[in-house]
């Protein structure tokens, strides 16, 4: 076997298992709270983040990718060797894909962001010396550590305060819902059409001006707090004198919330972060077909790998962080984890929008604890949150030094 079909064959055996790991780590953490609440089955997350991740890959995920993520190294300190380029990205792969795996066996929720950022860096600076690093950017990456969870946890507070006084705790909890869910319609809907309509879905050219789309976003959620009105008065018009019944059926109205948002963060995520699989596997193909280059476009047989890997990787091995996430930080209802996953969505949103810095897992785990807060200190689990944060920071400076040593041995072999 020549080497360009070795390194052909390792990438996309890489890529496939870079996506592997992402959705036995990433997507489970996404799904998590869904599972956790009840909203969700196991067998129907499974189903329903397979339908939104992969819509959201392949209708989306086919833009125009940096080869090397996030800008932070510069190719031309690398060097204009494609097979360079091509060893370099298939090692970042692995080290990123090992260390998810490690972190998925442990139970922990760590950001494939940060864990493809870390392996580049290591990569830049063994291939351009370290002065190919962008370390301003890298900065502003690692920034996030701090702003995604203290923002999710905020808005995961504050939604789940309001709900709790104006629903959970009125003395009619259908009464309540019956009114104020409409209200929480409006929000959602407008959050998630924005997010879709202003830079959003380019390929399939629905990437409004910021007027168009915020007047477009208002608009659809209006009319769906309209036609959710009757919906609502249906489902909530049978009280019962017990309050507990009450207060059951009212956590079933917010599973159907919450299985909202859980399929827009899905597909979200699906479109978003397959490039932190297909990315550096498409750098490959691009650097062996038309040599070093800044960008390049993902075909759709390498968003096909990045999808199939997702979906699989939740599959057979989601379980763990479904735990970590549903479980184990803190117990969750419906209302908590429609409050988690909504915090965590409208922070995505307007974080991306804002161009600030941010990490889905770290934004929905801290949205996890925001609610935990909002109930009292002693509902959260101190020791498993320790084991969390640890990992977070180990995140980059281990798929940074992996990547770095695969790397000189690849070189070794090329040479």
């Amino acid at each position: 076997m020549d080497p360009t079909t070795l390194i052909l064959t390792v990438a996309s055996l890489g890529g496939l298992y870079m996506a592997w790991t992402i959705g036995a780590n990433d997507v489970a953490n996404a799904m998590g709270t869904s599972v956790g609440s009840g909203a969700l089955t196991l067998r129907n997350a499974i189903i329903v983040a397979a339908i939104f991740e992969f819509g959201g890959a392949m209708l989306v995920g086919g833009s125009v990718t940096n080869t090397i993520r996030k800008g932070i190294v510069d190719v031309q300190a690398v060097g204009s060797d494609p097979m360079i380029m091509a060893v370099g990205m298939t090692c970042c792969l692995l080290a990123a894909a090992i260390w998810l795996n490690i972190a998925t066996y442990a139970g922990w929720p760590v950001s494939t962001s940060h864990s493809i950022v870390g392996a580049v860096v290591g990569f830049g600076v063994t291939a351009g010396g370290a002065g190919a690093v962008d370390w301003g950017t890298v900065g502003s990456i690692a920034a996030s550590w701090v702003v995604s969870p203290v923002m999710g946890g905020i808005l995961g507070y504050s939604v789940f305060v309001f709900i709790r006084r104006t629903i959970l705790n009125a003395p009619d909890p259908l009464t309540a819902i019956r009114r104020w869910g409409p209200i929480l319609v409006f929000p959602i809907v407008s959050i998630l059409a924005l997010s879709a309509l202003f830079k959003g879905l380019k390929p399939l050219r629905l990437d409004l001006p910021l007027g168009a789309a915020v007047a477009g976003a208002i608009f659809l959620g209006l009319l769906a707090s309209v036609v959710s009105t009757p919906v609502f008065r249906r489902f909530t018009t049978k009280s019962s004198d017990s309050e507990e019944v009450n207060l059951g059926r009212t956590e079933k109205v917010f599973m159907v919330l919450q299985v909202m948002t859980a399929c827009f963060v899905a597909f979200a995520h699906g479109s978003n972060d397959v490039a932190n699989a297909v990315g550096p596997l498409a750098a490959v193909f691009g650097a062996i077909k038309y040599g070093v280059t800044e960008t390049v476009q993902v075909p759709y047989r390498v968003l096909l790998i990045g999808g199939v890997g997702i979906v699989v990787g939740l599959a057979t091995y989601g379980y763990k962080i479904m735990a970590t996430i549903g479980n184990k930080i803190t117990e969750l209802t419906p209302s908590r984890g429609f409050s988690a996953e909504f915090a965590a969505a409208t922070t995505i949103v307007v974080a991306s929008k804002l161009g600030l810095p941010v990490s889905t897992t770290h934004t929905l785990v801290g949205a996890v604890i925001g609610v935990g807060f909002g109930r009292s200190i002693g509902a959260i689990n101190t020791r498993v949150l320790r084991g969390i944060f640890a990992s977070w920071f180990i995140t980059v400076p281990f798929t940074a030094l992996l990547a770095a040593g695969l790397f000189v041995i690849g070189r070794l072999w090329l040479n």
